[in-house]
């Protein structure tokens, strides 16, 4: 296959995955998120770098969110949400985190393959994308990707998804949320 034939699976592969995420949690995500008064996000490697650019959007819609490590990053207390995405809900620092925000009495919501992982234990709510874990441990879906690409690619659509949805309920368009793009660039 030539580079454009291995896009051309890709795009299959996540227009299958779209179909695949259950509706109604990813709408219990979106009410979440307006009920909270901050928004904590939090991931690994490529899952962080989504988790990040998730954050930005929330920010440009005027909520208030945060990076879990970036040092402006807020603290979290009671009333606040936690979202992890973890393709295998295992990974030591991100559960550490998910048992901080509870024990600070927040919610956390998990973006997982695995559901039944010890963040999705440790989750309020959960939203299943489907995919394979890094290690191809966990996850039913077959993928050309190699490690956690396919899942990694779900999670940034469906946070872009999610931002969507949190417009439509909040009235807001594009050009209000250029209001508060960086200026200083």
């Amino acid at each position: 296959m030539n580079t454009t034939q291995y896009l051309a699976k890709v795009v299959q592969e996540l227009s299958r995955a779209a179909y695949l995420i259950s509706d109604e949690q990813a709408e219990k995500l979106v009410n979440q998120i307006l009920e909270s008064k901050k928004i904590f996000v939090a991931g690994a490697g490529r899952s962080g770098f989504m988790g990040k650019a998730f954050a930005m959007r929330m920010m440009h819609m005027g909520i208030d969110a945060y990076v879990v490590g970036e040092t402006v990053t807020a603290n979290l207390e009671k009333g606040d949400l936690l979202i992890i995405g973890s393709g295998s809900g295992e990974t030591k620092t991100l559960v550490a985190f998910a048992e901080k925000a509870k024990s600070l009495g927040g919610k956390v919501a998990a973006i997982t393959i695995s559901p039944e992982s010890t963040i999705g234990k440790i989750a309020d709510l959960i939203v299943e994308l489907p995919g394979v874990t890094k290690d191809q441990s966990a996850g039913d879906y077959k993928t050309i990707q190699p490690m956690g690409s396919l899942f990694e690619q779900t999670t940034l659509l469906f946070y872009d998804a999610v931002i969507l949805r949190f417009m439509e309920k909040k009235g807001l368009d594009s050009n209000e949320m250029y209001g508060k793009h960086a200026n200083l660039e």
